[in-house]
């Protein structure tokens, strides 16, 4: 009991999602010694649903490593691959192995994470105490997630906020990735197999309203809380699933995104600003957004790309609005000479 008690407070200590599912995995395979340990979230938009694996133990081995949690939504097995898991899933209620060689299914359900599953490959069938005590660690572990989400997402829109950013982006951008492909024709993102991270590339985005303080005067700030979360919604449809995306405060959000060409992370924003523009906002009706980006340096530190970033979204405010703007393309083309050394927050309303 002693042993159990250590684990679930070394647990319950971590900070991070990808850290605490390989906790609960090897937690788990201490207690119920199995050949393997698998959670799987189910991850993409509605219809193209796949599975991704967070953490998978074999023979007590972590199997995953940094460079999987950029694999593309296209190389992952789709949702209707697994049908003990869709029924888990859907039945909200575990499916345990009528034989040693099936696995027993557990179903994960937290506040603002995708739905996922737990599997446990084990050479023998659960007893009643087992299930129980697998139960239980589980709605710890859930209760615990939810904790973290409540105090790491922006309470509006679910996106992670300001609190999360600086780790998130050390880890990310010290993660080892695959290396840059050429240029899709369809503009697709796409990491090349097999090779090393030397290629891997990461812009820093910041993004903003267009005149936020006019819908907050003219329709209220309950209208304008609205457009914050339809917002984000569009956010969500537009970048990938592994893009992380923040909101910072106001009308201000930010994205880390990995991207091995400039040109094709500058039109999945123009693709953004495009869904922006034409999305019907209800009874505010059309709103713009100005965005700007950067590329993340080797070294990088978070103030220094935002800053980056912000001089970029500066000058598309200034210069008319509703744009995509790369610092390193203004800087090169001479229009940010004038600009002033330091930014800051700023607003043109």
């Amino acid at each position: 009991m002693s042993d159990l008690v250590g684990q679930l407070a070394d647990l319950t200590a971590l900070r991070d999602r990808p850290s605490l599912d390989t906790a609960l995995a090897t937690t788990l395979n201490d207690l119920l010694p199995c050949q393997r340990i698998t959670i799987a979230r189910c991850v993409g938009p509605e219809g193209n649903e796949r599975w991704l694996n967070s953490s998978d133990l074999l023979d007590g081995v972590e199997q995953i490593g940094d460079a999987h949690s950029w694999t593309e939504l296209e190389d992952l097995p789709r949702f209707g691959q697994y049908p003990v898991r869709q029924q888990v899933l859907a039945q909200r209620q575990p499916v345990l192995a009528p034989t040693a060689s099936d696995p027993h299914v557990f179903p994960l359900f937290s506040t603002n994470e995708n739905a996922a599953v737990l599997e446990l490959c084990c050479s023998h069938t659960l007893s009643a105490e087992q299930v129980r005590l697998v139960d239980g660690i589980l709605r710890l572990y859930l209760n615990f997630c939810n904790l973290l989400d409540y105090g790491e997402r922006d309470a509006l829109t679910e996106l992670f906020n300001r609190k999360t950013f600086d780790r998130a982006f050390m880890r990310a951008t010290l993660s080892p990735v695959p290396a840059a492909a050429p240029a899709a024709a369809d503009d697709r993102r796409h990491p090349a197999r097999d090779e090393s991270s030397r290629g891997a590339r990461f812009w820093l985005v910041m993004l903003d309203i267009d005149h936020f303080k006019h819908v907050n005067d003219n329709f209220g700030h309950l209208i304008g809380d609205e457009v914050l979360l339809l917002l984000a919604r569009l956010m969500r449809q537009t970048f990938r699933i592994h893009d992380q995306l923040y909101r910072f405060g106001g009308e201000e959000f930010v994205v880390l995104m990995r991207c091995p060409h400039r040109e094709q992370a500058h039109s999945a924003l123009e693709r953004l600003r495009q869904a922006t523009e034409t999305y019907r906002f209800s009874q505010v009706g059309h709103i713009t957004v100005s965005i700007g980006f950067t590329e993340v340096r080797h070294g990088d530190s978070p103030s220094s790309a935002i800053e980056r970033a912000d001089k970029a979204v500066y000058y598309a405010k200034e210069h008319g609005r509703n744009q995509v703007c790369g610092f390193e393309e203004l800087q090169a083309q001479g229009k940010l000479a004038s600009e002033p050394e330091k930014v800051g927050d700023i607003e043109l309303f």
